[in-house]
């Protein structure tokens, strides 16, 4: 496949998810600045269950990160420069927060290259002082990761081996979704931010998620 019809296949879902907020925000009648989450109708159409495993080699499910908000992006670490831009964005959004709102969510990467994230590459990876504190790294089979991409509608694909690399059949890039995920603490998705988006608005749109998120 060429390289610009594979990023029509990649980008097709990312402009769909746009043009829908896009049009929640701007249909008639709704002009007012926003104040409440933006939510799929009914049940969200975004998540659900999975099993995978955490940078300490721990099976974990949707179940162990119940009662706190998660920020989730979709990516891996051998990417040379989305994945990490997009972390350290997240970390800059949430370095914004006072204190007893940050440490209110809980930062997630999910890798989409079960191939070569290992759980130890994973647990390097996600230690980088650049990325936000406290980042959970999970991996799986390649079966379990194409279960979580396709709940949360992310689209991937190995791309061609890198012009220069060494042959190998692990150097090559991965074309994926790259947007980061509000997910509440009961698991339901209430937001997402594209890739791009600047780390004020973020910040922004998560405290307004707290304040408005009533305290049990």
């Amino acid at each position: 496949m060429k390289r610009y019809l594979l990023w029509i296949s990649i980008a097709a879902p990312s402009i769909v998810i746009i043009g829908f907020f896009w049009l929640m925000l701007n249909e008639p009648g709704n002009q007012q600045s926003r104040t409440a989450p933006v939510r799929v109708s009914g049940e969200a159409s975004i998540g659900g269950p999975f099993t995978l495993v955490d940078h300490t080699g721990r099976t974990v499910s949707e179940a162990d990160f119940l009662g706190k908000p998660m920020l989730i992006y979709f990516g891996y670490t051998f990417c040379p420069d989305v994945c990490p831009f997009s972390l350290q964005i997240m970390a800059a959004a949430l370095d914004q927060l006072p204190a007893e709102m940050r440490d209110q969510f809980q930062p997630v990467l999910i890798t989409v290259d079960p191939r070569r994230d290992t759980v130890e590459h994973l647990a390097q990876y996600v230690s980088s002082p650049a990325f936000p504190d406290g980042l959970v790294g999970l991996t799986g089979t390649e079966e379990q990761i194409r279960a979580v991409t396709s709940a949360y509608r992310v689209v991937f694909q190995q791309a061609d081996a890198e012009e220069g690399g060494d042959g190998s059949d692990l150097d090559y890039l991965m074309d994926h979704t790259s947007f980061i995920y509000l997910m509440n603490a009961e698991g339901r998705f209430e937001d997402v931010f594209p890739h791009g988006a600047n780390p004020e608005t973020i910040a922004a749109r998560l405290q307004e998620f707290i304040e408005n998120t009533p305290r049990n």
